[in-house]
């Protein structure tokens, strides 16, 4: 184990055994939504190739503007 991880588990274990379990659901569903988002991307990687190459072409043709992060809602 790292030891900055190791710090954060000991800070951790200092919490009230409720914190504590809160604590470790997080970082579990955490850690599942992670391997879910993996799974995803995987699984769409012919769909996200074909929109970056569908943006290029956009881009290459004159089509798309700068953005202006002043105009965003």
């Amino acid at each position: 184990m790292v030891e900055l991880l190791e710090k954060a588990f000991a800070e951790v274990a200092k919490l009230p055994d409720d914190q504590q379990e809160a604590f470790a659901q997080w970082i579990l569903a955490a850690l599942e939504d992670e391997g879910h988002w993996d799974v995803a991307f995987a699984r769409s990687l012919d769909q996200l190739e074909k929109l970056g190459e569908r943006a290029l072409a956009e881009y290459r043709a004159g089509l798309t503007e700068e953005l202006d992060p002043d105009t965003l809602e």
